[in-house]
């Protein structure tokens, strides 16, 4: 996938293209219908698949306070578009200055000129320009004055029957679930489980000292799901950036050796929380490899993915029942994840 960060960098001609805008914000299943619904459009007519989408989230510019907590960082988000095959995405850098362009104005420049668009594949519900004033007939509109098709799409969701456990695949639906420590659900709504990345920092040693030595993440990318205690999966090695998302589902077992242009999947018991047993304030999120104590991972980068909640946090009259509880947190981790 190509990506540009600036429309300078879209080769002069480029097209004719297929294109859709959005935020994809988690690139859920309804994201993934939405790209691929393009790639199969831009694919029968021998056109190149685009994805125009915004950096920072427009809501964090216009409105800092109520922004939404984004679900993937950056990184991953791109690395999750790049996976749907898309052949392109045009990464804006959203300022003032870019909402200050009206419809028109935005067709002109990105989607015509910029683009070469030959169909604008948008939901129902889009809004563009300034003040959102660009609507999906005024999308239409503009087609019709610049030729190109639009193509409008409905929500989509789940095949439950209506009333019937059906829902719509939304990035407001992952935050609600991610909000409850909900990861399964999350990782239905979302096509695959949810991941938080960071870098390991240093932290208490009080893992360590009961037999269960812990990264700890700082610098954290991705939206962290409820306090708690889960299992999962931790990645390490270089391939565990973004470009390794862009393969499709793989066997969970560990890499040996992992090292330059190689991956390590490691089963984990990951703790969210502020540590009530010592009276902790900060919340941390950390993770134990299963049955590891001698990785060295300070100072590296690692994913971590949220397969199953096990319990909420508790606070423990003191480290014996403490490490009594973390001793069956790793059976069930163990039992979830090497069934």
């Amino acid at each position: 996938m190509q990506l540009w960060t600036d429309l300078e960098q879209v080769p002069p001609g480029f097209g004719p293209s297929v294109v859709t805008i959005g935020n994809f914000d988690g690139v859920h299943r309804g994201h993934q219908a939405v790209l691929d619904r393009i790639l199969r459009l831009a694919r029968s007519d021998a056109a190149s698949a685009v994805a125009v989408t915004f950096h920072p989230h427009p809501s964090a510019v216009h409105r800092p306070d109520a922004a939404p907590e984004l679900i993937t960082g950056l990184e991953d988000r791109l690395a999750l578009m790049e996976r749907t095959g898309l052949d392109a995405t045009l990464l804006v850098n959203y300022t003032l200055d870019f909402a200050a362009q009206t419809p028109e104005e935005f067709v002109a420049r990105y989607l015509v000129d910029g683009l070469g668009a030959r169909t604008v594949v948008v939901g129902h519900d889009v809004r563009f320009g300034k003040q959102n004033a660009g609507t999906l007939a005024t999308m239409v509109e503009l087609g019709g004055q610049h030729g190109f098709e639009v193509v409008a799409i409905e929500d989509v969701g789940d095949s439950g029957a209506e009333g019937d456990g059906h829902q719509r695949w939304s990035s407001t639906a992952v935050r609600a679930l991610l909000a409850e420590g909900d990861v399964d659900q999350a990782a239905d709504v979302l096509g695959r489980p949810h991941l938080v990345r960071g870098t390991v920092v240093h932290g208490d040693a009080r893992g360590r000292e009961m037999g269960f030595p812990t990264a700890n993440l700082g610098d954290i990318t991705g939206l962290v799901p409820a306090d708690g205690v889960y299992a999962g999966w931790l990645r390490r090695g270089t391939a565990a950036t973004c470009a390794s998302l862009a393969r499709p589902e793989r066997d969970r077992a560990a890499v040996s050796g992992a090292g330059l242009g190689q991956e390590e999947i490691l089963p984990a018991a990951i703790s969210v929380g502020t540590n009530p047993t010592f009276d902790g304030v900060e919340r941390r999120v950390e993770a134990y490899v299963l049955d590891r104590t001698d990785l060295d991972l300070y100072d590296q980068t690692v994913a971590l993915e949220f397969v199953a909640h096990l319990r909420p946090t508790l606070r423990f009259d003191g480290m014996e029942p403490l490490i009594a509880q973390m001793n069956d947190d790793v059976a069930r981790a163990r039992k979830i994840l090497r069934p």
